[in-house]
């Protein structure tokens, strides 16, 4: 194949797999914008496949996307493919599809598009803690994925395996040891590129499990990259390793679904994408999944067979919160643990048993699976098998994603210690966005642990490291009544037009119209004012007491539970009609309500952790031998590997202790009124400051 050779603005895309394919995707934004180089190998990690990062990558470069794919016959196989479960979101996960659509990508609305059983998770509390779910039709979502992706204006889909980096001398204005300008292909052909982007998924030195049968391979059939790993290894990166699984696949028509209990789709169904007003299939044509559960017959045959499960011994660590059977049945003796029978898709003959991931052999697998309820007669199509890979430290990172040690080098997804499509969509729309702007010499774009759940993840990766499969909760989040699903919107799209580019004009537009309609709309109900005994008799069904002496806003009748903008409209149609018309605005209007009385106190909160945030630490700041702050060896150490870049994210560094942030402060505060008071003088005094010290080193 011929070398091709990014311009001046290419952003490029690696990732590990052995069938790989890339994209690279023009934005929507404005009919001016310039396109972009990219390249990808493995359509593994949900970097590029869940988030649609193409479009980030893009915004405002120069060269026409390139697409790579190992054969042209394979790319198909790989752009779009769900490696694991067949299903996106979930309570904290679905927050990140929100935040990832609301800045553009993809994966939102491709499973718009793509499910067969939509629902909310976690109704019982409120809508801040909500988790937008769907099983996904794994056929259905590599079409129309493919759909977007192969048919972009400007895509190239050539062939290629990414199995080395090109390294050149740094940029002096930045820390970094060396800086990447491209990649080698597995036959040794070159792509340069301004910045490079890996996301490896499982596939770094990657090992297939079946109990104690073991091969090199970053999933079932495909193999692992090892020349990349090697290279990362010597670039001196901190290398870590992980494992996880997949549970076997069973034959639909084998299973006695008549004996389980049935959960049927929401109606009506809850669409991952603000752009969507509904998802392609009605609540009646779904699919329902089924619950069973494990029984003391399980734990025998696990308990009685580690010794012929290698993956289990390993002292590699596994996922903490979606773990094997194995680990459950270890962790949690003589426990019932749940089943989830999840459909692979409309006409797929598969179910994936979700919470049955397990590493036995194969045939005490098939033993296992019959000793479930409703599973007595099941056939097993394909076995569960656990994957070890490697990772890299994420503290090696910044919060924009690009590497300490290698300049214009990001990574993203499970390279970083990450499990889940939803977590590497967060990262790879984030690293996207950035790997463009570091082109163009622009300011990071970095979303803070104040503004989003994927700032939240990526500060938690930078500041603590993680040393089992990271994944994402609403239990993380410290400002939850704040970043709830439904106001993602509001809190990145702006953001995302503004200062990154990578939001459509139509998506802008949008926003624009919900952002001034619910301050209008909250406004006009504030403004509506009776007693107590009116509303009474204008909503009779609504238990207002009647003994209140001040007048009640509707703003305020809107947060009682049984009251909604339809009932308000009702009563004050001339006012309200208009704002109970659109639905997605009228249930927003409720939530709002509903938190307007305590989200003043948290703003507070957030406005003294911003103020921490803001307090920026010099890029160039040499931890181990600076003098003038006194900070402790093992902080030192802690701060040089870490490298915060403010003092909020140092006081979250473990072991930095609250003296030592103090000091740090002081020091910061410090060199901040030295450099203004240098500032402020004429040029000749600096100078002859200058000139004053200069001497005296002499």
């Amino acid at each position: 194949m011929s070398t091709p050779r990014a311009g001046a603005n290419a952003p490029l895309w690696a990732s590990a797999s052995r069938r790989s394919a890339t994209v690279s995707r023009a934005p929507e934004r404005r009919p001016t914008e310039e396109s972009s180089w990219g390249v990808s190998r493995g359509g593994k990690d949900g970097g590029w496949r869940a988030s649609g990062l193409p479009e980030s990558v893009a915004s405002g470069c120069r060269e026409p996307p390139l697409c790579f794919g190992l054969k042209n016959d394979l790319v198909g196989v790989v752009i779009g493919q769900m490696s694991c479960n067949p299903s996106f979101g979930g309570i904290g996960k679905g927050h990140l599809m929100r935040e990832v659509d609301a800045l553009d990508g993809l994966c939102s609305r491709i499973c718009d598009q793509s499910g067969v059983h939509y629902k909310v998770l976690n109704r019982r509390k409120g809508p801040a803690v909500w988790g937008l779910r769907a099983q996904i039709d794994r056929k259905l979502y590599k079409e129309n994925m493919q759909k977007e992706i192969l048919n972009t204006p400007l895509l190239t889909v050539q062939e290629g395996a990414v199995e080395d980096l090109i390294l050149t001398e740094p940029e002096p204005e930045h820390a970094g040891k060396c800086r990447v300008s491209g990649v080698v292909l597995v036959d040794g052909s070159t792509v340069y590129a301004e910045s490079v982007i890996l996301t490896t998924g499982t596939f770094l030195r990657g090992m297939v499990v079946i109990g104690l049968e073991m091969h090199p391979a970053g999933r079932l059939g495909d193999q692992p990259s090892m020349g990349l790993a090697q290279t990362l290894e010597k670039l001196g990166f901190v290398v870590g390793r992980l494992k996880t699984g997949t549970p076997p696949r069973i034959a639909k028509e084998s299973i006695n679904f008549s004996i389980l209990n049935k959960q049927m789709p929401d109606n009506p169904s809850v669409p991952f994408s603000f752009i969507n007003e509904t998802v392609w299939i009605k609540p009646e044509d779904q699919l329902p999944c089924y619950l069973t559960h494990t029984n003391p017959q399980v734990d025998e045959i696990i308990l009685g067979n580690l010794h012929l499960n290698s993956h289990v011994k390993e002292t590699t660590r596994g996922p903490r919160y979606c773990p094997s059977i194995e680990s459950k049945v270890l962790r949690f003796p003589n426990r019932v643990h749940q089943v989830w029978l999840e459909p692979e898709g409309m006409d797929s003959n598969l179910i994936y048993p979700q919470g049955l991931s397990v590493t036995l052999p194969a045939e005490l697998q098939e033993k296992m699976i019959t000793c479930i309820k409703g599973l007595e007669k099941a056939k097993m199509i394909q076995p569960g098998y656990g994957v070890q890979y490697d990772y890299l430290d994420p503290r090696q990172i910044t919060p924009s994603l690009e590497t300490h040690l290698v300049q214009r080098l990001f990574f993203a997804g499970q390279i970083n210690g990450t499990t889940g499509y939803e977590e590497a969509a967060a990262q790879g729309v984030v690293a996207g966005i950035n790997a463009s702007l570091r082109v163009h010499g622009k300011p990071a774009f970095v979303v803070s642990r104040t503004e989003g759940y994927i700032g939240v993840l990526i500060d938690d990766l930078t500041t603590q490291g993680t040393n089992e499969p990271y994944r994402m909760f609403t239990s993380r989040v410290e400002f939850r009544l704040s970043l709830r699903p439904d106001n993602a919107d509001s809190r990145l799209t702006f953001r995302g037009y503004k200062e990154a580019g990578c939001v459509s004009q139509y998506r802008y537009e949008r926003a624009s119209w919900m952002k001034s309609s619910l301050e209008e709309g909250i406004s006009v109900l504030k403004s509506i004012e009776f007693s107590s005994s009116t509303w009474k008799k204008l909503i009779p069904e609504v238990s207002i007491s009647v003994g209140r002496s001040q007048p009640i806003s509707a703003l305020e009748v809107l947060k009682y539970e049984e009251v909604d903008m339809e009932l308000l409209a009702k009563a004050v149609p001339e006012l309200l009609e208009k704002y109970a018309e659109c639905n997605e605005l009228a249930k927003r209007l409720k939530i709002e309500a509903n938190y307007e009385s305590v989200l003043s106190h948290q703003l507070q909160e957030i406005k003294e952790v911003q103020r921490d945030e803001a307090l920026q630490l010099p890029k160039d700041l040499d931890y181990l031998t600076i003098r003038d702050v006194s900070l402790s060896q093992e902080v030192r150490e802690k701060l040089h590997f870490t490298r915060p870049q403010t003092i909020g994210a140092a006081s979250r560094i473990p072991g930095v202790t609250p003296a030592a942030i103090v000091n740090l402060l002081k020091f910061v505060k410090t060199t901040q009124r030295r450099q203004a008071a240098m500032s402020r003088l004429p040029k000749t005094n600096q100078y002859l400051c200058e000139t004053d010290r200069l001497q005296g080193e002499l």
